[in-house]
């Protein structure tokens, strides 16, 4: 039995032009990100001056008398902002355009909830570098990435999980985590219980994870703060996966997710720990056991092989074993 239902070509033709306008309309938010709030000029006690505006209440800074330079520069940045936010509507018509197609055509999907994080994550370039998304919310850029439906996953659940990766030090002992959430929404809080949980007004849920290397890259400072995993030291080997997925709302959101191998790996080992929650453990070893299928019948660019094989720690190793083991019975060889 086949565990990958091919895209239609329109599936696949929608999920390349979001893609591609996307990242047209990222370009242009990240332009936008970079120029100052606003530039504004100011008579103080009869004297004009340029100023820098910081945020909505109009603080600001000032960068000196008004000049012929300032004005220049006055001039410039109007310019800038007006070319940026008109190419941003044109964009934006485009993405969403191919949005509704793609939600249309029944792709699989992430709840709505999710996609304003992983916008303002991708602006702020945080995906890849600094945050994988990891979770169930994975498998829409699994199954992207096997180029068609993953048959009986899991859907996606209503929060996020994300691992903090990043292997540089924050020498400005910078909130990123923190001023992400409230970025996005000013009602997000840590969960006093769960200090590595954050839920906002509506009880979304965002849980940070992190590995041991990795815990000490944080600022102290920063929320939620996790719970140092060995585990989730697997979930930084081989390579990421990279797609833009569309939300239930039509929306487009760019995942970057853990190598599926060593992600499919850590759910069959979840699935058999006490300490995980009883009523996630099937769905771990469901997801694990059919992701490791996807893998083996349309990733052929993520090689099962005896080299994979010998890579593997002593605790994942035996799954990988008694996975290939029950395949070579009910499939053709995974081995290549």
């Amino acid at each position: 039995m086949t565990i990958v239902t091919s895209y239609t070509d329109e599936q696949a033709r929608a999920l390349i032009n979001v893609r591609q306008r996307y990242e047209v309309w990222m370009d242009v938010e990240r332009e936008l990100a970079q120029l100052p709030y606003d530039l504004r000029r100011k008579v103080i006690s009869g004297r004009a001056y340029l100023y820098k505006i910081h945020d909505r209440g109009g603080n600001g800074t000032s960068l000196g008398p008004w000049s012929d330079d300032n004005e220049a520069l006055f001039e410039t940045y109007r310019s800038k902002k007006q070319q940026a936010k008109v190419r941003r509507e044109i964009s934006k018509a485009a993405l969403d355009e191919s949005g509704r197609l793609a939600r249309a055509l029944r792709l699989p999907m992430l709840a709505s909830a999710a996609g304003p994080i992983l916008r303002e994550a991708d602006r702020r370039r945080l995906l890849g570098t600094t945050v994988l998304i990891v979770g169930t919310n994975t498998m829409a850029a699994y199954a992207s990435e096997a180029g068609g439906i993953i048959r009986t996953m899991p859907d996606e659940t209503e929060d996020l999980d994300m691992a903090w990766t990043e292997s540089d030090i924050n020498a400005n002992n910078d909130q990123v985590l923190w001023q992400l959430l409230k970025a996005v929404d000013p009602t997000f809080t840590v969960n006093t219980e769960r200090t590595f949980q954050a839920r906002n007004a509506k009880a979304y849920e965002v849980e940070i994870l992190v590995a041991p290397s990795r815990a000490a890259t944080m600022a102290r400072t920063d929320r939620p703060r996790p719970v140092p995993l060995p585990e989730q030291e697997w979930l930084l080997e081989g390579r990421y996966v990279d797609q833009v997925v569309i939300c239930r709302d039509g929306s487009p959101a760019r995942i970057v997710a853990p190598d599926p191998r060593w992600f499919a790996l850590q759910k069959l080992w979840m699935s058999e720990q006490s300490k995980r929650n009883p009523l996630k453990r099937s769905k771990d070893w469901k997801q694990g056991l059919l992701l490791l299928d996807a893998i083996a019948e349309a990733m052929p660019h993520y090689l099962l092989d005896a080299e994979f094989e010998a890579r593997l720690p002593g605790e994942l190793a035996p799954y990988f074993v008694r996975w290939h083991d029950q395949r070579k019975i009910t499939h053709a060889p995974a081995w290549r």
